[in-house]
């Protein structure tokens, strides 16, 4: 079935517009990432553990990857202008609901509900792809990735300092302010594009699941990028018990602190989109997953305890996020390469993939924080991130025709064609 008549061609990205989507970007998926420092507050307040209150984390992950499932599809079938700015002010709703939630199950909810329509990244990203030269696309991509892992590293950050002061309501509060000014500045500058198709929306849904079928090069994507970033997840869940617990006895700015030490990580990715377009996509998985090994062995300092373990940890959190967020530019530049067509549900099928290994990585790191400590959480760091590198040791041979070799490199070329090895 076709897709439709083809569209117009399409607006260039100038460079304050490529900004301004990386901030809206990083913007957005701050809703996803900045519970995870409030937890010991939430618990303390509603009278909840500690490891109960680190769901509301899980619950938001679990609803973005049900948002990227269900919702980023429509980035294909509707004008992003529209769709954007309705998400955004559902967003902002939704966001109102959790900072004034009377209980743990509403938060839980309301932050499950606030997961599902902050998937304006995984909307802009393919958007910025459609409207990029392929020889660009991983520069790009790599700039709104710097935008989003700044948004994911700087919201523990500020989250975790207003909560210290202010409660832990008021993160929330400062959130949906931030998406309704950000539904207005989105309503006024996006360019206007052209949906890629017109297929029913239960169709789009069920090409995502096809997609993973009949792409090899997908799956592998989908598979790195679940394995690794469940080890992030992991991580970064469990710091908020483990800093804020006896080792150290400090409050959540200290979270905080680390995440600001994080944040660096933000200058790898247009890097590592840069080193994308020149030496394709496998050379810097390789090196992100290595690394990511490293950053659960270097992050056992952090059982020493006192100034010396504060800095193993800032030093093994920002090894691990330039590791995870430089192997999403690779991985997503390998993805929106596939079919020009396609790329929303392309990504939808990725991005669903990647968090639902987040929200495990989640479940499964405050699961080793509470049986084992904190080395039995940076061993699952190790294990996770071992487990993608021994699948990329193991990945096929792809054949070697022009549109396969423009998938796997990300150089400019035809279309690929789904007949490879992955």
């Amino acid at each position: 079935m076709s897709d439709g008549p083809s569209s117009p061609a399409p607006p260039v990205l100038s460079r304050p517009l490529i900004l301004l989507l990386s901030i809206a970007c990083g913007i957005t998926v701050a809703n996803v990432y900045f519970p995870q420092a409030l937890s010991p507050l939430i618990a303390d307040d509603l009278d909840v553990t500690s490891s109960s209150a680190a769901l509301v984390a899980t619950c938001a992950q679990l609803g973005y990857a049900a948002g990227i499932f269900l919702v980023v599809p429509l980035g294909d079938r509707l004008r992003h202008r529209g769709l954007v700015t309705t998400l955004l002010l559902i967003t902002c709703a939704g966001l109102v609901l959790a900072g004034a939630a009377p209980s743990l199950p509403v938060l839980a909810v309301a932050g499950a509900l606030v997961g599902l329509t902050t998937v304006i990244p995984q909307i802009l990203i393919p958007m910025a792809a459609g409207l990029t030269a392929p020889q660009r696309r991983g520069t790009v991509t790599g700039t709104l990735l710097s935008g989003l892992v700044g948004g994911i590293l700087l919201a523990r950050t500020v989250s975790g300092t207003l909560g210290q002061w202010l409660g832990w309501r008021a993160p929330y509060l400062v959130a949906a302010a931030l998406a309704l000014l950000l539904a207005l500045v989105m309503a006024a500058a996006l360019p206007r594009t052209t949906p890629s198709t017109g297929r029913p929306y239960p169709t789009l849904l069920a090409a995502s699941v096809h997609l993973l079928r009949t792409e090899p090069l997908l799956r592998r994507s989908c598979q790195y990028q679940a394995l690794v970033f469940a080890a992030f997840s992991a991580a970064w869940t469990a710091l908020a018990l483990f800093v804020t617990g006896p080792e150290y006895e400090l409050g959540t700015p200290a979270v905080g602190v680390i995440a600001l030490v994080g944040a660096a990580g933000m200058c790898a990715t247009p890097v590592a989109g840069r080193r994308t377009d020149r030496s394709g996509p496998d050379a810097v998985n390789l090196v992100c997953m290595i690394g990511a090994i490293a950053a659960g062995a270097l992050l056992l300092t952090g059982s020493l305890g006192g100034p010396a373990g504060l800095v193993g940890l800032g030093a093994g959190m920002l090894l691990l996020d330039v590791a995870v967020q430089s192997g999403q530019v690779a991985n997503q530049a390998r993805v929106l390469a596939l079919r020009a067509e396609a790329r929303a549900r392309l990504n939808t099928a990725y991005m669903t993939c990647a968090f639902l290994g987040g929200s495990t990585g989640s479940w499964l790191g405050v699961r080793a924080y509470t049986a084992f400590g904190w080395n039995g959480v940076c061993a699952l760091v190790a294990v996770l991130a071992g487990l993608a590198l021994l699948r990329h040791a193991l990945r096929g041979r792809p054949v070697r025709t022009t549109a396969s070799s423009s998938a796997e490199t990300g150089a400019p070329g035809n279309e690929p064609s789904p007949s490879r090895c992955g």
